[in-house]
């Protein structure tokens, strides 16, 4: 038996998962069963490979991009596609919530921001205000204090369309860009989406944009009386002394912005260009990102570049990449995941079976090894000079913005290929690179975030224009449970003291009732799952009370259908904790690789979890969830990773299986 690490009370409830407080057990499903269910899901996986071996799924937001880009369309006042509205529109409509606005995921509560810009859409692509699902939307967004209560980035875009006043939009000055690195508001101590997102809009404020808006199409009706120009407060997760500093300050900004030296502005708007244009990033836009895509686009038009520039041709074209059409319905995806969806699925697919699957696994590593990017020194840089580039991006393409979980999967999943197969290619190089790029970018509390090291100037999330309180990319145990698994299966061991620092904050940042937060996935189930995989890698068994705490918090969340749920009103403003939800593939699956990782493959539990998923296999061979499981942003934006519900029950499954013809209790490899 492990002591309890210093500061963590000893878990002394060694019999909290005795099997009369969970639901009856399952019989085991026998052999020819769980092949039989591998086999067909993985077929189907690799179906789905594209040509160059590699794989994409759609990755779904809620409507406030697909609105987002029908308003940027006309902000432009680009050429009518009356085809592709109809089809947005008809999207829109039927991911209206019955509360009578747009949530954030399927499912969820009203919310006002993604009201106002699907009413917006609708509105501008011909509904008729008198319609009935624009009716509901009025009088229930009316009821909840009308549009002048959407965040900061709806009053953005609402300025500009003329709505309100600019004056309702917390001052940025573009001259920040131009303050020296110790002052406290600095664009490089914002997580990277902030920074390329922030930076043109600078851009924008500075310049006071104006949509075009060749239709005349506006929304007063979405305004209780005299609230357009009324600068009102809204509640958020701010602290109320940093809320009183910082909203004096944009007062006083406010005051003062006529009084700034013409020079210095110019000065900043030109360098937030040379910014925007050595991240173009070609027609994978800027930042890999939509709202950065979208915002880069806006300035150029506010500058006067003409649409035949190449800067901003090119930034207009990457925008166009993001849709996905449909037959009947479009919309346009916040980001495309192919590296994510490639690397994952190969993990599936060599736990199916590393003889049956390795040409497809081999195709799709070697789609992966030249997208390591090893000679641009990106944002991460400025903070470790001294690293030298190594990483994946999530993306296509994203040089300045690579990311350590992307980077950890592959390198496990080259690993693990350069051991159980034969392949084509040689990965020693890529695995080296990888490992000592993620190895620089560890922070100092031994964890890792997802783009930057030490990204933890948590005050920044306290001004005005980060009421979405997602300023920053600090470090998180998903993440770093990730990198550790990938240190662990390289051979790494607690005797290291970057090792041994990394453990230590996975078990400072476990909860009270044994679960982790999950920043990237949704949520504690999403945590749990990460960390206790990280730990297996690494060595700690069941015995671990860490470990033990951990999988019977899984063990006493499981639903009566032998499944797992979790909702994503976990990331509520107090983070109170997870939140019961009816059981899906996804998070069943991960729930099921979370114990198996703990050693728990022969408990009662994880048979019911299989029986679950086998019960939920389609006649495809595959599962089907209309659940979002992908964190975004917690608390306002989400995502529904199409892929996961392909890859991860095979990959559950498939492990299921193999541990039991093994006569395994855990699992060999990092994931």
């Amino acid at each position: 038996m492990f002591d309890a690490p210093a500061g963590v009370p000893r878990d002394n409830t060694d019999d909290i998962a005795s099997l009369s407080s969970h639901p009856a057990a399952a019989e085991p499903i026998g052999a020819a069963a769980l092949d039989a269910m591998v086999g067909r899901a993985a077929q189907a996986l690799r179906g789905m490979q594209r040509e160059d071996g590699h794989w994409v799924f759609e990755l779904e937001a809620d409507a406030t991009i697909p609105a987002e880009y029908v308003l940027l369309r006309h902000h432009l006042a680009e050429p009518e596609d009356l085809e592709l509205e109809r089809r947005i529109g008809n999207y829109l409509r039927r991911i209206q919530g019955d509360h009578g606005g747009w949530p954030l995921f399927h499912g969820g509560a009203f919310d006002i921001s993604a009201t106002v810009k699907a009413y917006f859409c609708l509105k501008m692509i011909g509904d008729s205000p008198d319609a009935p699902h624009m009716v509901r939307a009025r009088e229930a967004l009316l009821a909840r204090g009308g549009a002048g209560a959407a965040n900061v980035f709806t009053r953005i875009l609402l300025a500009m369309y003329g709505e309100i006043s600019w004056n309702r939009v917390p001052s940025m000055p573009v001259e920040m860009v131009l303050l020296p690195r110790w002052f406290p508001i600095h664009l490089s101590k914002m997580a990277y989406w902030a920074r390329t997102v922030i930076v043109p809009l600078l851009v924008l404020q500075a310049k006071k944009a104006r949509a075009r808006n060749p239709r005349g199409v506006h929304i007063p009706e979405l305004f209780l009386p005299r609230d357009r120009m009324r600068l009102r407060r809204s509640k958020s997760h701010r602290k109320p002394g940093w809320a009183l500093f910082f909203n004096s300050l944009d007062l006083g900004l406010k005051a003062a912005e006529p009084l700034w030296p013409k020079g210095s502005r110019q000065r900043a708007i030109d360098w937030c260009v040379d910014f925007v244009r050595e991240r173009l990033n070609g027609e994978d836009g800027l930042g890999a990102i939509y709202p950065a895509m979208a915002n880069s686009v806006m300035m150029y038009d506010a500058l006067g570049y003409p649409e035949d520039h190449p800067d901003r041709a090119i930034a207009r074209a990457s925008v166009e990449k993001l849709l996905v059409v449909g037959e009947d319905e479009a919309y346009c995806q916040p980001c495309v995941s192919p590296v994510w969806d490639t690397a994952l699925t190969c993990h599936a697919l060599m736990e199916a079976g590393e003889l049956e699957h390795g040409e497809a696994v081999e195709k799709g590593l070697a789609w992966l090894k030249p997208l390591q990017e090893l000679e641009v020194r990106g944002d991460w840089a400025e903070i470790r000079p001294d690293v030298r580039p190594g990483g994946w991006a999530f993306q296509y393409r994203n040089a300045h913005y690579p990311d350590l979980d992307d980077t950890a999967v592959v390198v496990m999943a080259m690993d693990r290929a350069r051991r159980r197969l034969e392949p084509g290619e040689n990965f020693e190089e890529a695995i080296a690179r990888g490992a000592e790029w993620t190895i620089g970018l560890q922070s100092r509390n031994g964890g890792w975030g997802a783009f930057d090291a030490d990204n933890s100037y948590h005050y920044l999330n306290n001004i005005p224009f980060a009421d979405h309180g997602a300023l920053l990319d600090p470090p998180t145990v998903d993440v770093s449970a990730r990198c550790v698994a990938m240190l662990a299966q390289l051979g790494e061991t607690e005797v290291n003291p970057r090792m041994r620092a990394a453990l230590d904050y996975i078990v400072r940042e476990q909860e009270a009732d044994g679960s982790w937060f999950g920043r990237w996935g949704v949520n504690y189930i999403y945590g749990t799952w990460s960390a206790l995989c990280g730990l297996n890698a690494a060595g700690w068994t069941a015995e671990h009370p860490t470990v033990r705490r951990g999988a019977e918090w899984l063990l006493r969340i499981q639903n009566e259908d032998g499944g797992w749920g979790e909702d994503c009103e976990s990331y509520k403003l107090d983070y109170r904790g997870y939140e019961k939800a009816p059981s899906n593939p996804c998070q069943t699956a991960w729930a099921l690789l979370g114990l198996m990782a703990a050693g728990y493959v022969d408990d009662p539990a994880v048979a019911r979890g299989v029986a679950y998923l086998q019960a939920q296999q389609d006649e495809t061979g595959l599962w089907n969830q209309e659940a979002y499981t992908g964190g975004g942003f917690p608390r306002v934006f989400y995502l529904r990773y199409h892929g996961y519900v392909r890859f991860f029950p095979l990959w559950a499954v498939a492990r299921y299986r193999n541990l039991r013809k093994g006569n395994a209790t855990q699992p060999s490899w990092g994931l």
